[in-house]
């Protein structure tokens, strides 16, 4: 059994700055749900960040509306959360295959995600996982969404002056070797 298993946890991170996070969780299995929520709002009140909840129907809504708090907002992390149950159609490969890649693609962005949504084959699997006396997957969310949050605020603010040039300082003269001669 899964639950039986012991694990690695790294040491919860410390912030000298406020952290606020965005949880985003789908109660399409809303005793799951909540357990995971519970679980994840604990480890983020334990590191004395703050958060936000909303909703969305379902794993694949959740994605979406990270990019889209992202983009109109000031969270620092998001904590995604939900539960996919295998049934007897393809559907939950889909569900499962398409919210994770989704979800990673926007970590490579630079979000930091810390992905709970379970993908299990019945709802006593889900249960165990999601019970934060349990394997507490929802504070696993949590607690790695606040991990990446310390890693950029530790790098991210550094620039290696990748990219492109400011107009003007793209082009060097013959004989110039740091662009102070641009025409």
């Amino acid at each position: 059994m899964a639950s039986a298993e012991e694990h690695t946890i790294l040491p919860r991170p410390s912030f000298d700055e406020p952290v606020k996070l965005l949880i985003v969780v789908s109660p399409y299995y809303s005793d799951i749900a909540n357990g995971l929520l519970t679980g994840a709002k604990a480890e983020l009140e334990a590191a004395g960040a703050s958060y936000e909840v909303i909703e969305m129907p379902g794993a694949l809504e959740i994605p979406t509306a990270i990019g889209i708090s992202d983009r109109g907002s000031n969270f620092d992390g998001y904590v995604a959360l939900g539960c996919v149950i295998r049934g007897e159609t393809t559907h939950y490969e889909t569900v499962c295959n398409d919210s994770s890649r989704a979800l990673q693609l926007l970590g490579l962005q630079g979000l930091c995600i810390g992905n709970g949504i379970l993908t299990v084959e019945n709802k006593q699997q889900a249960e165990v996982r999601a019970d934060p006396e349990g394997q507490n997957k929802g504070g696993g969310a949590a607690a790695a969404a606040l991990h990446l949050i310390a890693l950029a605020r530790k790098w991210g603010r550094q620039s290696k002056g990748i990219g492109f040039k400011p107009f003007g300082q793209d082009t060097l003269m013959a004989g110039d070797t740091d662009g102070s001669n641009i025409a």
